[in-house]
């Protein structure tokens, strides 16, 4: 499959790096796309970069994996038709960054997924990996076992798709239901980022047990 993805910084090429190791293509889109270069490199020809619009419509699937503040320009440079059908993994947390360490611009009500789908409304959006650091994101190793992703989004065959991705990562993953369970993964990342300003470390993950 190919994939495109919204967003340049560690999330974007550390997903771009995850994606290419299960053998999909990859194009990752950016303001300034020969910034990529070193990463494109590295990858030969199973990566590219581009524009916004380059990678939605190379894209069979897309990540969003932008700052909040650049969501939505990036998302109106990419064009919403071209994320038309495709499933759209959101990768975004409503960060406020005005005083540290963050807060939410967006919650309790609403959330960036629900925006995000809102802002492509033709597209398949499934809220994951927005719970931990991009250092883990892709084959976290854990003593006590797999971590748990937890997912959201309306559509049950894209969750299906991304179920996929975030299993063969090395990730347990968990199904919350529609998009508007976003409200509680972001409010999930702001627990996760808690704890990293308190340790000073993001050498941690969510796992849920069962008895």
């Amino acid at each position: 499959m190919k994939a495109g993805i919204i967003g340049s910084g560690e999330v974007g090429q550390r997903l771009g790096d995850g994606l290419i190791g299960l053998e999909h293509k990859v194009m990752i889109g950016s303001r300034d796309p020969q910034k990529l270069a070193a990463w494109v490199s590295k990858h030969s020809e199973a990566a590219s970069a581009g524009s916004f619009s380059d990678a939605a419509t190379y894209g069979e699937m897309a990540v969003i994996a932008t700052l909040w503040a650049g969501t939505k320009s990036a998302l109106e440079m990419a064009g919403p038709k071209n994320f038309a059908d495709k499933t759209v993994i959101d990768v975004t947390n409503p960060l406020d960054f005005s005083s540290m360490p963050p807060k939410l611009a967006v919650g309790c009500t609403d959330s960036a997924g629900e925006t995000i789908q809102r802002m492509l409304p033709d597209a398949k959006v499934v809220k994951a990996f927005n719970i931990v650091g991009n250092p883990l994101m892709v084959h976290p190793e854990f003593p006590g076992g797999s971590p748990t992703m937890f997912i959201c989004g309306n559509d049950d065959g894209a969750k299906k798709v991304v179920n996929g991705i975030v299993t063969a990562f090395g990730w347990e993953c968990i199904d919350i239901g529609g998009i508007e369970g976003s409200r509680l993964l972001e409010q999930l990342a702001m627990l996760w980022m808690t704890y990293y300003f308190r340790t000073n470390t993001g050498n941690h993950a969510f796992k849920l047990l069962r008895k």
